[in-house]
């Protein structure tokens, strides 16, 4: 097994916070991780109907029976545990008690709002990053074998291909958790749509666009792209909103949580293909942007991300702003470092007052340097934030 980089964070924290929460995708590891470092804890799954139904008819027969601790999985599906839950943790006092976890963000995180507040240690666990699987067997020297594969854990586990992975994974998420969330009679539309958005990674989004190519109104895009960020498959970027005295553009980008799946829905059946396909910039950006904030998840932090770009198209891929610092960061494909890669950051240091030393390249080559316009940093071998 695979250690994950969260594990200590989470360990630590259970000793200081009743109850635990893992929030992240479906088969990113959640269960997995939760029963390997919780090893004597009792665990239920509440997607067992038989489980379930007991959770929903008697809350407290349910949380009885075990001595060392409990783990809940998918908690989401039993709002009403989570006010038991809370009244134990009171009367208990007993920290790393509860451990819940839940692969639909929106509504999992709702209820703990609800409920759990200040008893809760809060986790979010993506799939494998790269800094967890450099140093197994799945190593690799070449960033497109990372983003066509993605890091979902079992397709390593198990040796899937994605092209057999990731289809299956697509019709389950849109049969069982797009099913649950809103009444789609259409499910083809809705893979349409996830096409579309693969189609769009790193785009600023356009509901009446979006809605124009998929023949429905912008209210129901907002509706499922709500969806896909419920679930963990895409975020938004939000841009940053310091203007410099310049207009700025205020819609946010795409991206997906995982660039294995989003290889899938733009078609590309094989690493090669990726070398000329039209989203390959894109997708690398994706890839970046992602693993940077795995770094931020696995040390319990929530990341504060953003873009910038002004209405005359001058742009900074991601802003990374960590203790009251902001780090522009440009991410380039290219193996061939190029002065051009850095107009970007010359521009917005320059409009922003920042220090370039501050500021980032990450590209696709094999080189670390350290350059008055900036940091350049290789692809796997990305800046990290100390906390």
């Amino acid at each position: 097994m695979i250690k994950r980089a969260i594990s200590e964070k989470i360990l630590q924290l259970a000793g200081k916070y009743p109850v635990v929460s893992v929030t992240g995708p479906r088969q990113s590891g959640k269960t997995t991780l939760v029963r390997d470092i919780f090893p004597e804890y009792r665990y239920v799954s509440l997607e067992r109907p038989t489980d379930r139904a007991l959770a929903e008819e008697d809350p407290e027969a349910f949380l009885q029976g075990y001595e060392k601790g409990i783990i809940i999985d998918e908690a989401q599906y039993v709002p009403r545990l989570f006010s038991y839950i809370q009244v134990l943790a009171d009367e208990r006092k007993r920290n790393g008690e509860f451990v819940l976890t839940g692969s639909q963000h929106f509504l999992f995180m709702e209820k703990i709002a609800q409920s759990l507040a200040g008893r809760v240690a809060v986790f979010n666990l993506l799939p494998f990053s790269f800094e967890e699987i450099k140093n197994t067997p799945w190593s690799n020297q070449d960033y497109e074998y990372y983003i066509f594969n993605g890091f979902f854990p079992r397709l390593y586990d198990q040796d899937i291909a994605p092209t057999d992975y990731y289809p299956n994974y697509i019709q389950t998420y849109t049969e069982r958790d797009v099913r649950q969330l809103v009444n789609i009679s259409d499910l083809s539309a809705f893979q349409r749509f996830l096409q579309i958005c693969a189609g769009r990674i790193g785009q600023l989004v356009n509901l009446s666009q979006i809605g124009t190519d998929l023949g429905i109104d912008h209210k129901t895009v907002s509706r499922w792209l709500s969806i896909l960020q419920t679930g963990f498959q895409a975020f938004l970027l939000q841009p940053y909103f310091e203007n410099f005295n310049k207009r700025i553009l205020k819609a946010p980008k795409l991206y997906f949580y995982d660039t294995g799946l989003a290889c899938s829905l733009l078609g590309i059946q094989n690493r090669e293909q990726l070398d000329t396909h039209f989203a390959k910039g894109a997708l690398f950006e994706n890839f970046i942007i992602v693993e940077l904030m795995k770094q931020f998840f696995n040390k319990g932090i929530r990341p504060q991300f953003y873009f910038w770009r002004d209405s005359s198209g001058h742009e900074v891929d991601l802003l990374v702003d960590f203790g009251g610092m902001q780090f522009p960061i440009e991410i380039k494909s290219g193996r061939t470092l190029n002065s051009s890669f850095f107009d970007g950051l010359d521009y917005f240091n320059k409009v922003a007052g920042l220090d370039p030393r501050n500021g980032y390249l990450i590209y696709g080559g094999k080189e670390s340097q350290n350059r008055s316009r900036a940091n350049v940093r290789p692809w796997n071998h990305l800046p990290v934030w100390s906390v």
